[in-house]
């Protein structure tokens, strides 16, 4: 599919908690308050059902799940139905389970993505509390889903009762029409000041959820470059030791800034200096050469000479010791 691999610069990303929230309670007639409570993997499960109607065994869902090791068997069984329709989307088990509000967020976002893009994301026709009931812990959850929708109808026809009862009994008594009405009890501040403190509470959780993010991604950088600056191919570089210089420096120091500074200009100076072309050295080398051989010829000829010198003395000192034998030709003459 289209959403298996979207980048984390996708607009998908940048769907709000409230709008995320509002589309799960929407599409699974449910009643979450806070996207954590979709960490156990059973949420993520239904929206694939509803996506794909079928194509996930609900009964294998557990909605109870509370401990981690039921939550992994639910991500189990959304991975299998992830193979099965060939989605190469990596889930992040562990850091699902641990309940944190921004990862959970993450992932129902590309959920929502992808639900999308199938079909436009039309699922009106899907019946997620019929869907919900062969699940274990199912039927529990759609009780408890059912209980405040119906609480404010009980609790409008109360008020309505009561106050039919308290008009008849002022008629009854004989109060006069005029009687300054009874002051309703104001909700406590406490009360009021609840929910806007667990929002600012949720805030406050994805913002630190969000520098931890930032500052594992920067953290695995540096190391990166660390392992980098350690291989035997560059470690005897300057501008690698300028670099070393920066990581471990124990206080921001001006004075190591400057120094590793110093280093990198130092390397760019030996850098620049002329090295002689070889053209240069071949051509300064053939005079020698040519001068080396006909040295060499020189001697040769020499060495010739002196052998045929030597080759012609020979030969007189062989006729000389020939006379002087007594052979019979020299005796004759």
């Amino acid at each position: 599919m289209a959403a298996s691999n979207i980048g984390m610069m996708d607009g998908a990303y940048f769907v709000g908690r409230n709008e995320i929230l509002a589309w799960i309670n929407t599409t699974l007639q449910l009643g979450l308050s806070k996207v954590e409570e979709a960490a156990s993997g059973a949420v993520a499960c239904q929206l694939m059902d509803a996506a794909h109607p079928g194509a996930v065994p609900m009964h294998k869902v557990n909605f109870d799940a509370k401990t981690e090791y039921e939550m992994i068997q639910n991500y189990k069984v959304l991975q299998d139905v992830f193979n099965k329709l060939k989605i190469t989307k990596h889930i992040e088990v562990n850091k699902l389970t641990k309940g944190r509000p921004l990862d959970n967020l993450e992932f129902m976002q590309w959920m929502k993505r992808y639900c999308d893009s199938v079909n436009g994301g039309f699922m009106n026709s899907y019946n997620a509390s019929e869907r919900r009931e062969s699940s274990k812990g199912g039927k529990e959850t759609n009780r408890r889903t059912s209980v405040p929708s119906q609480a404010p109808a009980k609790s409008s026809s109360a008020t309505h009762k009561a106050q039919a009862s308290s008009h008849g009994a002022k008629k009854a008594n004989g109060h006069a029409p005029n009687a300054p009405p009874l002051r309703s009890a104001k909700p406590s501040p406490a009360n009021s000041a609840g929910p806007a403190y667990d929002e600012q509470i949720t805030e406050l959780k994805l913002l630190v959820d969000s520098l931890e993010k930032e500052r594992d991604f920067y953290f695995s950088k540096l190391r990166d470059v660390e392992i980098l600056c350690q291989s035997p191919e560059v470690e005897h570089l300057p501008i690698v030791n300028a670099i070393h210089k920066v990581l471990y420096a124990a206080e921001d120091d001006p004075s190591m800034m400057a120094e590793a500074q110093a280093m990198i200009s130092q390397q760019q100076q030996q850098s620049e200096q002329p090295m002689l072309s070889p053209i240069l050295e071949a051509s300064e080398e053939r005079p020698a050469k040519q001068e080396a051989h006909k040295r060499k010829s020189i001697s040769d000829l020499e060495l010739e000479e002196f052998g045929m010198a030597s080759s012609s003395r020979q030969r007189l000192s062989d006729i000389s010791d020939v006379q002087l034998c007594g052979s019979p030709l020299t005796s004759f003459t």
